[in-house]
């Protein structure tokens, strides 16, 4: 899945419109460009996520290079409960039931991928299970059409 592709780990750059205010040219390097980096610790914050995010009902979280739905949060908690846990790790932290394993991956080695090459983040465990640290510029993509 991560092997070398028309543009990087992917077919093609990320979309030129990404949500959230989310840089392009970092979006694209760790989408595409990168195996093991992530964006700054806190990012996410400094974009407009927090202030247009849902706050009652779940978000859908796109790819930034394809559009397909990875992952979709909160579920079984409450959106301040998954802001209160990424801000203490730095990332957007999911739980396993906010993934959607028909387009994501993680490697043995925790390295968080979709199924057609975007570097998304990494698994770190912690006490109540898997928590998936993902780049908020991986996952600020619009739905495919």
């Amino acid at each position: 899945v991560m092997s070398q592709k028309a543009h990087g780990t992917s077919e093609k750059p990320v979309q030129k419109d990404l949500r959230w205010k989310c840089d392009y040219d970092t979006a694209d390097r760790i989408c595409n460009f990168n195996r093991h980096y992530a964006e700054f610790a806190g990012y996410w914050t400094t974009t407009t996520y927090l202030n247009e995010v849902d706050r009652e009902n779940p978000t859908e979280y796109y790819d930034s290079v394809t559009g397909k739905l990875l992952f979709t949060a909160p579920v079984g908690r409450t959106m301040d409960e998954f802001i209160k846990e990424s801000e203490s790790h730095g990332w957007p932290s999911f739980r396993d039931e906010e993934v959607n394993w028909d387009y994501v991956r993680c490697l043995p080695n925790g390295e968080c991928i979709s199924t057609t090459g975007t570097h998304l983040g990494h698994n770190l465990p912690d006490g109540k299970g898997n928590r998936y640290c993902i780049n908020l510029v991986s996952v600020a993509g619009r739905a495919e059409e």
